[in-house]
Protein backbone atom coordinates (compact mmCIF):
# COMPACT_ATOMS: atom_id res chain seq x y z
CA UNK A 1 0.00 0.00 0.00
CA UNK A 2 1.36 3.20 -0.92
CA UNK A 3 2.32 5.73 1.90
CA UNK A 4 2.23 9.34 1.88
CA UNK A 5 4.00 11.93 3.97
CA UNK A 6 1.19 13.64 5.66
CA UNK A 7 2.00 17.47 6.44
CA UNK A 8 1.74 18.93 10.19
CA UNK A 9 -1.84 19.79 11.13
CA UNK A 10 -1.91 23.19 13.14
CA UNK A 11 -5.75 22.48 14.33
CA UNK A 12 -8.39 19.90 13.61
CA UNK A 13 -10.89 21.43 11.45
CA UNK A 14 -14.62 20.95 10.67
CA UNK A 15 -15.73 21.71 7.27
CA UNK A 16 -19.26 22.80 5.52
CA UNK A 17 -18.60 21.39 2.04
CA UNK A 18 -20.58 22.99 -0.64
CA UNK A 19 -20.70 20.71 -3.82
CA UNK A 20 -23.26 21.69 -6.94
CA UNK A 21 -23.35 18.51 -8.49
CA UNK A 22 -24.67 14.61 -8.75
CA UNK A 23 -22.30 13.57 -6.09
CA UNK A 24 -20.83 10.72 -6.66
CA UNK A 25 -20.41 10.04 -10.45
CA UNK A 26 -17.54 9.42 -12.60
CA UNK A 27 -16.95 12.91 -14.14
CA UNK A 28 -14.83 15.93 -13.84
CA UNK A 29 -16.02 18.15 -10.96
CA UNK A 30 -17.48 15.17 -8.56
CA UNK A 31 -14.11 13.21 -9.22
CA UNK A 32 -12.22 16.67 -7.83
CA UNK A 33 -14.04 16.61 -4.77
CA UNK A 34 -13.78 13.54 -4.03
CA UNK A 35 -10.11 13.92 -3.96
CA UNK A 36 -10.47 17.22 -2.01
CA UNK A 37 -12.68 15.09 0.34
CA UNK A 38 -10.05 12.69 0.53
CA UNK A 39 -7.05 14.08 1.42
CA UNK A 40 -8.96 16.56 4.14
CA UNK A 41 -10.00 13.12 5.62
CA UNK A 42 -6.48 12.38 5.49
CA UNK A 43 -5.28 15.51 7.25
CA UNK A 44 -7.53 14.20 9.72
CA UNK A 45 -10.53 17.14 9.40
CA UNK A 46 -13.93 16.57 9.54
CA UNK A 47 -16.02 17.18 6.01
CA UNK A 48 -20.03 17.81 6.08
CA UNK A 49 -20.62 17.97 2.67
CA UNK A 50 -24.17 19.59 1.01
CA UNK A 51 -24.50 18.52 -2.23
CA UNK A 52 -27.60 17.37 -4.67
CA UNK A 53 -30.24 14.14 -4.26
CA UNK A 54 -28.24 12.83 -7.12
CA UNK A 55 -25.69 10.21 -7.14
CA UNK A 56 -23.93 7.34 -4.53
CA UNK A 57 -22.65 7.73 -1.39
CA UNK A 58 -18.69 6.97 -1.28
CA UNK A 59 -18.15 6.01 2.14
CA UNK A 60 -14.97 7.37 3.67
CA UNK A 61 -13.86 7.82 7.47
CA UNK A 62 -14.18 11.79 8.44
CA UNK A 63 -17.15 12.55 5.84
CA UNK A 64 -21.34 13.16 6.38
CA UNK A 65 -23.35 13.58 3.50
CA UNK A 66 -26.26 15.38 3.48
CA UNK A 67 -28.55 15.57 0.25
CA UNK A 68 -30.43 18.61 -0.47
CA UNK A 69 -34.54 17.44 -1.51
CA UNK A 70 -35.14 16.13 -4.60
CA UNK A 71 -36.96 18.31 -7.19
CA UNK A 72 -39.59 16.64 -9.01
CA UNK A 73 -38.97 15.48 -12.45
CA UNK A 74 -35.48 15.94 -12.34
CA UNK A 75 -33.81 12.99 -12.09
CA UNK A 76 -30.07 13.54 -13.66
CA UNK A 77 -27.91 16.65 -14.58
CA UNK A 78 -25.77 17.11 -17.65
CA UNK A 79 -22.34 18.54 -17.47
CA UNK A 80 -22.01 22.76 -18.09
CA UNK A 81 -24.66 25.20 -17.17
CA UNK A 82 -28.41 24.29 -17.05
CA UNK A 83 -32.32 25.39 -16.35
CA UNK A 84 -32.20 21.77 -13.58
CA UNK A 85 -29.01 23.09 -11.96
CA UNK A 86 -30.62 26.28 -10.93
CA UNK A 87 -33.62 24.71 -9.53
CA UNK A 88 -30.91 22.10 -7.26
CA UNK A 89 -28.90 25.21 -6.84
CA UNK A 90 -32.64 26.85 -5.27
CA UNK A 91 -32.56 23.84 -2.51
CA UNK A 92 -28.84 22.81 -2.40
CA UNK A 93 -28.91 26.30 -0.73
CA UNK A 94 -31.30 25.98 1.86
CA UNK A 95 -29.90 22.44 3.03
CA UNK A 96 -26.44 24.27 3.47
CA UNK A 97 -28.31 27.39 5.13
CA UNK A 98 -29.92 24.57 7.55
CA UNK A 99 -26.31 23.00 8.69
CA UNK A 100 -24.98 26.42 8.52
CA UNK A 101 -27.88 27.85 11.10
CA UNK A 102 -26.26 24.62 13.53
CA UNK A 103 -22.96 26.40 14.30
CA UNK A 104 -19.98 24.13 15.32
CA UNK A 105 -18.05 24.49 11.85
CA UNK A 106 -14.73 25.82 11.23
CA UNK A 107 -15.01 26.92 7.59
CA UNK A 108 -17.11 26.88 4.87
CA UNK A 109 -15.56 25.18 1.28
CA UNK A 110 -17.50 25.86 -1.33
CA UNK A 111 -17.12 24.64 -5.19
CA UNK A 112 -18.37 26.22 -8.58
CA UNK A 113 -21.33 27.87 -8.47
CA UNK A 114 -22.01 27.62 -4.30
CA UNK A 115 -19.24 30.16 -3.85
CA UNK A 116 -22.00 32.44 -5.04
CA UNK A 117 -24.72 31.68 -1.99
CA UNK A 118 -21.72 30.93 -0.02
CA UNK A 119 -20.35 34.26 0.27
CA UNK A 120 -23.76 35.23 2.00
CA UNK A 121 -23.70 32.08 4.30
CA UNK A 122 -20.58 33.36 5.34
CA UNK A 123 -20.92 36.94 6.42
CA UNK A 124 -24.43 35.52 8.01
CA UNK A 125 -22.90 32.54 10.21
CA UNK A 126 -19.18 34.47 10.73
CA UNK A 127 -17.14 31.62 8.60
CA UNK A 128 -14.40 31.89 6.64
CA UNK A 129 -14.79 30.80 3.24
CA UNK A 130 -12.27 28.80 0.93
CA UNK A 131 -14.01 29.00 -2.88
CA UNK A 132 -12.51 26.05 -4.94
CA UNK A 133 -12.53 27.13 -8.07
CA UNK A 134 -13.00 24.29 -10.92
CA UNK A 135 -13.47 26.74 -13.91
CA UNK A 136 -14.49 30.59 -14.59
CA UNK A 137 -18.27 30.24 -14.67
CA UNK A 138 -18.88 33.05 -17.05
CA UNK A 139 -16.46 31.68 -19.82
CA UNK A 140 -18.50 28.12 -19.17
CA UNK A 141 -21.20 30.00 -20.56
CA UNK A 142 -19.46 30.49 -23.61
CA UNK A 143 -17.85 27.03 -23.41
CA UNK A 144 -21.01 25.18 -23.24
CA UNK A 145 -22.92 27.51 -25.67
CA UNK A 146 -25.47 27.91 -22.74
CA UNK A 147 -26.06 31.85 -23.78
CA UNK A 148 -25.03 34.69 -25.62
CA UNK A 149 -26.50 37.02 -23.21
CA UNK A 150 -24.44 40.01 -22.37
CA UNK A 151 -26.82 41.11 -19.48
CA UNK A 152 -26.39 36.85 -18.09
CA UNK A 153 -22.70 36.85 -19.04
CA UNK A 154 -22.11 40.32 -16.87
CA UNK A 155 -24.23 39.20 -14.11
CA UNK A 156 -21.54 36.16 -13.85
CA UNK A 157 -18.85 37.88 -14.05
CA UNK A 158 -20.33 40.54 -10.77
CA UNK A 159 -20.87 37.42 -9.00
CA UNK A 160 -17.72 35.39 -9.43
CA UNK A 161 -15.69 38.58 -8.96
CA UNK A 162 -18.03 39.35 -5.82
CA UNK A 163 -17.19 35.53 -4.48
CA UNK A 164 -13.30 35.91 -5.28
CA UNK A 165 -12.89 39.21 -3.52
CA UNK A 166 -14.75 37.91 -0.47
CA UNK A 167 -13.10 34.93 0.38
CA UNK A 168 -10.61 33.98 2.60
CA UNK A 169 -8.50 32.44 0.28
CA UNK A 170 -9.17 30.15 -3.80
CA UNK A 171 -8.22 27.30 -4.86
CA UNK A 172 -7.59 26.82 -8.86
CA UNK A 173 -7.13 23.80 -10.87
CA UNK A 174 -5.10 24.20 -13.65
CA UNK A 175 -2.38 27.01 -14.49
CA UNK A 176 -4.44 29.04 -17.19
CA UNK A 177 -6.60 29.73 -14.18
CA UNK A 178 -4.46 30.72 -11.90
CA UNK A 179 -3.07 32.74 -14.20
CA UNK A 180 -6.74 34.94 -14.52
CA UNK A 181 -7.15 34.75 -10.63
CA UNK A 182 -3.91 36.09 -10.15
CA UNK A 183 -4.31 39.27 -13.14
CA UNK A 184 -7.82 39.64 -12.28
CA UNK A 185 -7.27 39.65 -8.48
CA UNK A 186 -3.02 40.23 -7.57
CA UNK A 187 -4.44 40.80 -3.67
CA UNK A 188 -6.35 37.53 -3.33
CA UNK A 189 -4.68 34.62 -1.86
CA UNK A 190 -4.73 31.78 -4.37
CA UNK A 191 -3.15 28.47 -4.89
CA UNK A 192 -2.81 25.96 -7.65
CA UNK A 193 -4.01 22.66 -6.51
CA UNK A 194 -4.16 19.98 -9.81
CA UNK A 195 -6.00 16.84 -9.54
CA UNK A 196 -3.81 14.34 -9.54
CA UNK A 197 -4.97 12.64 -6.84
CA UNK A 198 -5.21 8.60 -7.98
CA UNK A 199 -8.81 6.64 -8.59
CA UNK A 200 -7.24 3.60 -6.87
CA UNK A 201 -7.09 5.29 -3.53
CA UNK A 202 -11.05 4.58 -3.18
CA UNK A 203 -12.12 2.90 -5.88
CA UNK A 204 -9.26 -0.07 -5.70
CA UNK A 205 -9.48 -2.19 -9.57
CA UNK A 206 -11.06 -5.04 -9.75
CA UNK A 207 -8.44 -8.09 -10.30
CA UNK A 208 -8.03 -9.89 -13.45
CA UNK A 209 -9.90 -6.91 -15.64
CA UNK A 210 -7.68 -7.05 -18.50
CA UNK A 211 -8.04 -10.21 -20.23
CA UNK A 212 -12.08 -10.23 -19.41
CA UNK A 213 -12.37 -7.27 -20.91
CA UNK A 214 -10.92 -7.86 -24.09
CA UNK A 215 -13.30 -10.84 -23.99
CA UNK A 216 -16.35 -9.06 -23.05
CA UNK A 217 -16.02 -6.56 -26.05
CA UNK A 218 -14.61 -8.81 -28.59
CA UNK A 219 -10.92 -6.80 -29.02
CA UNK A 220 -9.27 -10.32 -29.76
CA UNK A 221 -5.51 -9.47 -29.92
CA UNK A 222 -5.92 -6.09 -31.36
CA UNK A 223 -3.71 -3.13 -30.41
CA UNK A 224 -6.44 -0.79 -28.67
CA UNK A 225 -6.05 3.00 -28.89
CA UNK A 226 -8.12 4.16 -25.84
CA UNK A 227 -9.95 7.03 -24.53
CA UNK A 228 -11.77 7.65 -21.71
CA UNK A 229 -13.98 10.34 -19.77
CA UNK A 230 -16.97 11.98 -21.10
CA UNK A 231 -18.13 12.20 -24.62
CA UNK A 232 -19.04 16.10 -24.63
CA UNK A 233 -18.57 18.24 -27.55
CA UNK A 234 -15.02 19.54 -26.47
CA UNK A 235 -13.68 16.72 -25.91
CA UNK A 236 -13.20 16.48 -29.50
CA UNK A 237 -14.73 12.86 -30.37
CA UNK A 238 -15.62 13.83 -33.93
CA UNK A 239 -12.08 14.78 -34.42
CA UNK A 240 -10.70 11.32 -33.44
CA UNK A 241 -13.24 9.46 -35.24
CA UNK A 242 -11.95 11.41 -38.58
CA UNK A 243 -8.42 11.34 -37.71
CA UNK A 244 -9.34 7.37 -37.05
CA UNK A 245 -11.04 7.06 -40.46
CA UNK A 246 -7.60 8.43 -42.38
CA UNK A 247 -5.09 6.33 -40.64
CA UNK A 248 -7.15 3.61 -41.11
CA UNK A 249 -7.61 4.61 -44.50
CA UNK A 250 -3.95 4.79 -44.95
CA UNK A 251 -2.62 1.56 -43.15
CA UNK A 252 0.02 1.44 -39.79
CA UNK A 253 3.26 0.17 -41.07
CA UNK A 254 4.36 -2.28 -38.45
CA UNK A 255 1.28 -3.01 -37.27
CA UNK A 256 -0.42 -6.83 -37.47
CA UNK A 257 -0.69 -8.13 -40.77
CA UNK A 258 -3.72 -10.27 -40.35
CA UNK A 259 -5.84 -7.35 -42.31
CA UNK A 260 -5.35 -5.75 -45.23
CA UNK A 261 -4.70 -1.99 -44.68
CA UNK A 262 -7.85 -0.69 -45.51
CA UNK A 263 -9.34 -3.03 -42.51
CA UNK A 264 -6.91 -0.96 -40.10
CA UNK A 265 -4.26 -3.91 -39.76
CA UNK A 266 -5.88 -5.34 -36.22
CA UNK A 267 -6.18 -1.81 -34.59
CA UNK A 268 -9.34 -0.60 -32.27
CA UNK A 269 -10.47 2.59 -31.11
CA UNK A 270 -11.89 1.67 -27.97
CA UNK A 271 -14.27 4.88 -26.05
CA UNK A 272 -15.00 4.11 -22.43
CA UNK A 273 -17.71 6.45 -20.78
CA UNK A 274 -20.04 8.87 -22.42
CA UNK A 275 -24.41 8.65 -21.52
CA UNK A 276 -26.47 6.38 -24.08
CA UNK A 277 -27.40 9.20 -26.64
CA UNK A 278 -23.64 10.48 -26.66
CA UNK A 279 -22.42 6.89 -27.78
CA UNK A 280 -25.32 6.43 -30.46
CA UNK A 281 -24.55 9.63 -32.00
CA UNK A 282 -20.57 8.98 -31.92
CA UNK A 283 -21.81 5.26 -33.14
CA UNK A 284 -23.33 6.88 -36.34
CA UNK A 285 -20.65 9.53 -37.19
CA UNK A 286 -18.14 6.29 -36.98
CA UNK A 287 -20.62 4.81 -39.44
CA UNK A 288 -20.82 7.86 -41.91
CA UNK A 289 -17.41 7.69 -42.20
CA UNK A 290 -16.76 4.03 -42.89
CA UNK A 291 -14.78 3.00 -39.75
CA UNK A 292 -17.59 1.79 -37.37
CA UNK A 293 -15.94 -2.04 -37.04
CA UNK A 294 -13.24 -0.33 -35.86
CA UNK A 295 -14.91 1.37 -32.55
CA UNK A 296 -15.88 -0.07 -29.71
CA UNK A 297 -18.40 2.04 -27.08
CA UNK A 298 -18.68 0.99 -23.81
CA UNK A 299 -21.12 3.75 -22.36
CA UNK A 300 -20.83 4.47 -18.68
CA UNK A 301 -18.59 1.95 -16.66
CA UNK A 302 -17.90 2.01 -12.75
CA UNK A 303 -14.14 3.76 -12.00
CA UNK A 304 -12.65 0.49 -10.56
CA UNK A 305 -12.47 -0.38 -14.24
CA UNK A 306 -10.37 2.05 -15.79
CA UNK A 307 -7.01 0.43 -14.81
CA UNK A 308 -8.14 -2.25 -16.71
CA UNK A 309 -8.95 -0.72 -20.49
CA UNK A 310 -5.58 0.87 -19.58
CA UNK A 311 -3.69 -1.81 -19.14
CA UNK A 312 -5.15 -3.45 -22.26
CA UNK A 313 -4.16 0.06 -24.28
CA UNK A 314 -1.34 0.33 -26.64
CA UNK A 315 -1.77 4.12 -26.98
CA UNK A 316 -3.92 6.61 -24.42
CA UNK A 317 -5.24 9.75 -26.90
CA UNK A 318 -6.98 12.91 -25.71
CA UNK A 319 -8.07 14.99 -28.83
CA UNK A 320 -9.75 17.74 -26.96
CA UNK A 321 -10.95 21.08 -28.86
CA UNK A 322 -11.40 23.84 -26.50
CA UNK A 323 -11.93 24.65 -22.84
CA UNK A 324 -8.83 25.60 -20.73
CA UNK A 325 -9.13 23.55 -17.79
CA UNK A 326 -7.00 20.39 -18.28
CA UNK A 327 -8.48 17.06 -18.59
CA UNK A 328 -7.97 15.03 -14.87
CA UNK A 329 -7.27 12.01 -16.87
CA UNK A 330 -3.96 13.73 -18.21
CA UNK A 331 -2.59 13.26 -14.44
CA UNK A 332 -3.29 9.26 -15.13
CA UNK A 333 -1.88 8.81 -18.82
CA UNK A 334 1.57 10.19 -16.99
CA UNK A 335 1.54 7.63 -14.77
CA UNK A 336 -0.01 4.66 -16.99
CA UNK A 337 2.93 3.21 -18.66
CA UNK A 338 1.02 4.18 -22.15
CA UNK A 339 2.38 6.87 -25.21
CA UNK A 340 -0.15 9.77 -24.94
CA UNK A 341 -1.58 11.47 -28.24
CA UNK A 342 -2.38 14.54 -27.35
CA UNK A 343 -3.97 17.85 -29.47
CA UNK A 344 -1.54 20.60 -28.81
CA UNK A 345 -3.90 22.62 -27.02
CA UNK A 346 -3.61 24.61 -23.96
CA UNK A 347 -5.57 22.21 -22.21
CA UNK A 348 -2.67 19.73 -22.52
CA UNK A 349 0.31 21.84 -23.29
CA UNK A 350 -0.11 23.87 -20.16
CA UNK A 351 0.67 19.92 -18.36
CA UNK A 352 2.39 18.01 -21.31
CA UNK A 353 5.45 19.03 -23.65
CA UNK A 354 6.98 17.14 -26.49
CA UNK A 355 9.21 14.94 -24.35
CA UNK A 356 6.36 13.16 -22.43
CA UNK A 357 3.67 13.15 -25.14
CA UNK A 358 2.53 12.97 -28.98
CA UNK A 359 1.37 17.11 -29.40
CA UNK A 360 -0.62 17.11 -32.48
CA UNK A 361 -2.26 19.77 -34.99
CA UNK A 362 -6.22 20.22 -33.60
CA UNK A 363 -6.85 18.24 -37.13
CA UNK A 364 -7.92 15.34 -38.32
CA UNK A 365 -4.61 15.10 -40.59
CA UNK A 366 -2.23 15.96 -37.57
CA UNK A 367 -3.96 13.66 -34.95
CA UNK A 368 -3.79 10.67 -37.58
CA UNK A 369 -0.23 11.35 -37.76
CA UNK A 370 0.45 11.05 -33.87
CA UNK A 371 -1.50 7.97 -33.77
CA UNK A 372 0.65 6.54 -36.60
CA UNK A 373 3.45 7.88 -34.57
CA UNK A 374 2.68 6.10 -31.30
CA UNK A 375 1.68 2.92 -33.31
CA UNK A 376 5.62 2.89 -35.27
CA UNK A 377 7.91 5.09 -32.88
CA UNK A 378 9.39 1.87 -30.87
CA UNK A 379 12.31 3.12 -28.55
CA UNK A 380 11.20 6.41 -28.69
CA UNK A 381 8.26 5.36 -27.35
CA UNK A 382 10.07 3.61 -24.31
CA UNK A 383 11.45 7.35 -23.51
CA UNK A 384 8.34 9.17 -23.95
CA UNK A 385 6.86 6.62 -21.15
CA UNK A 386 9.86 6.88 -19.10
CA UNK A 387 9.94 10.71 -19.22
CA UNK A 388 6.27 11.47 -18.74
CA UNK A 389 6.62 8.80 -14.74
CA UNK A 390 8.78 10.70 -14.25
CA UNK A 391 7.30 14.48 -14.83
CA UNK A 392 4.26 12.90 -12.53
CA UNK A 393 7.12 12.04 -9.50
CA UNK A 394 8.30 15.52 -10.00
CA UNK A 395 5.66 17.85 -10.20
CA UNK A 396 2.34 15.89 -9.46
CA UNK A 397 3.03 14.01 -6.39
CA UNK A 398 0.28 13.13 -4.49
CA UNK A 399 2.54 14.19 -1.39
CA UNK A 400 2.68 17.68 -2.89
CA UNK A 401 -1.14 17.49 -2.87
CA UNK A 402 -1.70 17.17 0.46
CA UNK A 403 0.84 19.93 1.47
CA UNK A 404 -0.88 22.42 -0.95
CA UNK A 405 -4.36 21.01 0.22
CA UNK A 406 -3.37 21.44 4.06
CA UNK A 407 -1.54 24.89 2.98
CA UNK A 408 -4.79 26.72 1.93
CA UNK A 409 -7.49 25.22 4.37
CA UNK A 410 -5.09 26.35 7.02
CA UNK A 411 -4.95 29.54 5.22
CA UNK A 412 -8.47 30.39 4.92
CA UNK A 413 -9.57 29.39 7.97
CA UNK A 414 -6.46 31.31 9.63
CA UNK A 415 -5.20 28.15 12.11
Amino acid sequence: MTTYTLPPVPRKLRILMIAPQPWFQPRGTPFSVLHRIKALTLLGHEVDLVTYPIGTDVVMPGLQIHRAAGVPGIHQVKIGPSKAKILLDAVLWWRARQLAARGGYNLLHTHEEAGFFGVWLARRHGLPHLYDMHSSLPQQLHNFRYSQSRLLVGAFERLEACTINQAAAVITICPELQRYVEEKFPDKTSLLIENVGDNAMVFPPAPGDAARLRAQYGLGEARIILYYGTLEAYQGIPLLIESAARLLAEGVPGAATANPPGEGSGIKFLLVGGSPEQVEASRALARQHGVADHFVFTGFVQPQQIPGFIEIAEVLVSPRLSGTNSPLKIYSYLRSGRVIVATRHITHTQILNDEVAILTDVTPEGFAAGIRQALTEGDAAARRITAAAALAEKDYSYSEYLRRVQWIVSTAAGV
